[in-house]
Order: structure tokens, then C-alpha cells, then sequence
């Protein structure tokens, strides 16, 4: 996350303006961590607002469907071009794209008091308010959900693998409610119903595993479970729910930085998120909700909100605090 260390930077001065920060940190890994933050104005026009702020989010989601979605397949053979029929609709810059759209539009809209009368958590309640929802409508969808026995053309899919057994079909038994494993999972249902299973990511890290036996050259054994075979999309449409939702988490950062101009405040107050997330998303991950990265579970949420939130931290302390000394 890179910010400016002037606070002129972000607020110029005789501008009455609330600057949108939204962090939509993802993964465990730094680079992961450092995705783009966007920083956007928030007008005294609220459509107005609302519009541009759907045009980068449009662009965006643009930008990730020309990059992920296989417009660069088949560069050295004559395959080469774009197959609308198994374009990948969803990727890392689709998510992106939508946590930054809901985070936008929680800033624009959502009304919230003066904060140095009731501090950052109860003047944007309603942001937090909408994150609790957008929580429970995850984890509803994600354990209540019935997934039914599915089945899927091998030939008609993109796979390229052959079909066990010589057939063109595989079969896979669920009937189970609330299955977190790969094979079962309603987030994949749901991508399946909706994208359609030729839209989905063809390699997923399901296929590492070792019950699939993945080979050296990164064939799928014969003698694999048919789901081994199957394609699954880790940014689909229900773990971006839970990506939105870090998006609103990195907003809350954003307010103490634009309306707090010491350092002691602003770092007191960042280590308080983050520590809370910190100890939530641990204390879910005990009770029995994994760290999930490809359904992007509550607990993983927190847990890398957290993260994300103590590297920033420690980047401000050292380029704003020890090095510039302001």
C-alpha cells in the first residue's frame, strides 16, 4: 500500500473534500498484501460520485477479463484469439473492482456522525452495519446451501485431461449441506449455476492436493476423484463477497489517516484494528472455521485483514515516523 507522506497529499488544503481509501488486501504473501489502495474523492454530488466511481470500477473489471479472461491463449499455435465460450469472467481484478464499488459506495452514501464526538467505530456504524450483513450473507450461502450430486462433460469443459474410465461424463456425489472441502463446497455450485462451468479458472489449487496425484507435468491421474478434474474459480462470486468486506475494513483505515493529523493517534488506532481482527479471526479459525483461502472464509478475511493492517503500520512507522521524523 503505497500512501503519500504529506497529509497535504491526501487533503489539500481550502478542500472540503473526504478522500476514500480502500485497501483490498487479499493474501498471505507481502506482494499479495501491497495490492493497489484507491483513493478516490468523495464530492459534495453524490451521484455524481457514484458515477465515476462505477467507471473505474467498470474499468477494472475490464481490464481483468483482457488479462485473465484468455484473451492471450494459444499465443505460439494457431489457437490464438479470444473464446467467448470459456472466457473467465471472474479473476483477481474483477474482485478488486467489486470490493472497491461497495467500499465506494458505503463512503458516498452511508451517513455518519462527527467522529470526534463518538470515535471511528460508532460514527460509521452504518459501514460496519453493512459489513455484518455482508458477513452473514456469506456464511448463510456458504453452510445452508444444499449441494446436490453434480456432473460434468469433460469434452465440453476446459479440460483437456482425458475422461476416466474412457467416458465423457464425471460424476460427483454430494448431497451434503455446510461441506467446506473441494469437491462439494456451495461456493463452487454457485459459480456453476451462474458463470457456468466453461467460465471458471481451469487450473485451481485443489488439483495440488495429494489425493489427486498430480504428475510432474501437471496432469490430473486417471485414477483421481472426478472432482480433481473439475474447473473452480478462487475469486468467484461468494468469496468476493467476504473480499468486499476487507475492502470496507481497509476504508476504516483510510478515516483515521485522512481525519487524524498526529502520529501517536493514527498508529494507536490502526494497532487497535488490527490487533481486534487479529484476535477474532484466531479465535474463529479455534472454534472450527478454517483458513480458507479459496473460499475466502471469515476467518482468513480477518486474519489477513489483520496482517495487511499491522504491515502498514510498520511501513508508516518507518517512512513517515523514523525516516521523514514529522
Amino acid at each position: 500500500m503505497l500512501l503519500p507522506s504529506s497529509p497535504s497529499l491526501l487533503m489539500p488544503p481550502g478542500m472540503g473534500f473526504t478522500w476514500l481509501i480502500s485497501s483490498c488486501l487479499f493474501f498471505f504473501s507481502l506482494l499479495e498484501f501491497l495490492l493497489p489502495s484507491f483513493i478516490s474523492q468523495r464530492r459534495p454530488h453524490r451521484t455524481q460520485a457514484t458515477w465515476k466511481a462505477f467507471a473505474r470500477a467498470l474499468n477494472l473489471f475490464a481490464l481483468g477479463i483482457l488479462l485473465q479472461g484468455g484473451y492471450f491463449h494459444g499465443v505460439t499455435s494457431l489457437t490464438f484469439g479470444v473464446d467467448i465460450q470459456r472466457i473467465r469472467w471472474l479473476g483477481i481484478l474483477q474482485r478488486i473492482s467489486i470490493g472497491y464499488i461497495v467500499a465506494a459506495l458505503c463512503e458516498i452514501w452511508l451517513p455518519a456522525p462527527r467522529w470526534k464526538e463518538l470515535g471511528f467505530v460508532k460514527s460509521y456504524y452504518w459501514q460496519w452495519f453493512v459489513a455484518v450483513i455482508l458477513l452473514a450473507l456469506y456464511s448463510g450461502l456458504l453452510y445452508g446451501l444444499y449441494v446436490p450430486d453434480w456432473q460434468f462433460d469433460v469434452s465440453a469443459s476446459t479440460s483437456s485431461l482425458p475422461p476416466i474410465g474412457g467416458g465423457d461424463i464425471y460424476m460427483v456425489n454430494c448431497s451434503v449441506r455446510g461441506d467446506l472441502g473441494p469437491a462439494c463446497n456451495s461456493a463452487g455450485m454457485i459459480d456453476r449455476y451462474i458463470l457456468g462451468l466453461d467460465h471458471l479458472y481451469r487450473k485451481p489449487v485443489y488439483r495440488n492436493l495429494k489425493g489427486c496425484n498430480m504428475s510432474a507435468k501437471g496432469q490430473v491421474s486417471d485414477s483421481s476423484p472426478s472432482w480433481c478434474h473439475a474447473p473452480f474459480d478462487p475469486e468467484g462470486i461468494l468469496s468476493s463477497i467476504t473480499a468486499a468486506v476487507s475492502c470496507i475494513i481497509g476504508l476504516q483505515y483510510g478515516h483515521v489517516l485522512a481525519h487524524l493529523q498526529d502520529h501517536k493517534g493514527r498508529l494507536y488506532n490502526w494497532m487497535c484494528f488490527s490487533l481486534s481482527f487479529l484476535a477474532l479471526g484466531l479465535f474463529l479459525a479455534l472454534i472450527g472455521i478454517p483458513l480458507n483461502k479459496s473460499l475466502y472464509t471469515v476467518s482468513y478475511m480477518l486474519l489477513t485483514s489483520a496482517a495487511s493492517g499491522l504491515t502498514f503500520i510498520a511501513l508508516y512507522f518507518l517512512v513517515d515516523v523514523h525516516v521523514t521524523g514529522v
